[in-house]
């Protein structure tokens, strides 16, 4: 089972959790870093995800299964 506990890191490495684990015994753990948005406001995750995503997006079957959308929204 996976718990998650928020945690600060600060710039010397160490980790502060913001609320005490409660574990029976000592137990391995994996930490995330999640950075914060970049200058433009948009997160990094977003922008790198874009240009992958891109050539799935922008095809004529796609504009298809999402045209009754835009027919919802055009009046």
């Amino acid at each position: 089972m996976l718990i998650a506990y928020e945690a600060t890191i600060d710039e010397h490495g160490v980790v502060r959790l913001l609320e005490p684990p409660r574990l029976s015994k000592g137990q391995r753990a994996v930490v995330v870093i999640l950075h914060e948005e970049s200058a433009s406001g948009v997160p990094d995750a977003a922008l790198l995800s874009e240009q992958a995503l891109e050539g799935d997006w922008n095809r004529p079957e796609e504009d298809d299964a999402w045209a009754h959308l835009q027919q919802a929204n055009s009046y």
